[in-house]
């Protein structure tokens, strides 16, 4: 539906800094709620920040105060700035998109995933 493309993974120290971007197709389907998750080896993916269309924000307890989910809609990105980084933040980060479509009068909701992008805290 939406094709969506991660970037701004690294390897970082532990205290450092990354900054996620995640850049959205353009496409027919709308697009609503996005957000970041996470998967270390071994674990489910977590949810990490979502953000609405109208900039309401939710993170994982584990991020809240070091994280910092934003969008701009225009430019149909997200973003996950990522202060404070500790060992435990190493994993596979995804962007999702949460999109919406009308067909012949039929609401169609979907969702779409990016490719992932590798974090590695690490000294």
């Amino acid at each position: 539906q939406v094709q969506l493309v991660e970037s701004g993974g690294g390897l970082v120290q532990p205290g450092g800094s990354l900054r996620l971007s995640c850049v959205a197709s353009e496409s027919r389907w709308s697009i609503n709620r996005m957000g970041w998750y996470r998967q270390a080896p071994g674990n489910e993916r977590d949810l990490v920040a979502t953000i609405t269309t109208s900039g309401d924000t939710n993170y994982a307890d584990s991020v809240k105060g070091r994280f910092t989910i934003s969008r701009d809609n225009k430019q149909n990105t997200v973003y996950l700035q990522m202060n404070s980084l500790k060992p435990e933040d190493t994993a596979v980060y995804y962007c999702n998109a949460e999109v919406s479509l009308v067909d012949q009068g039929t609401l169609l909701n979907s969702y779409s995933w990016g490719q992932g992008t590798q974090v590695t805290v690490s000294s």
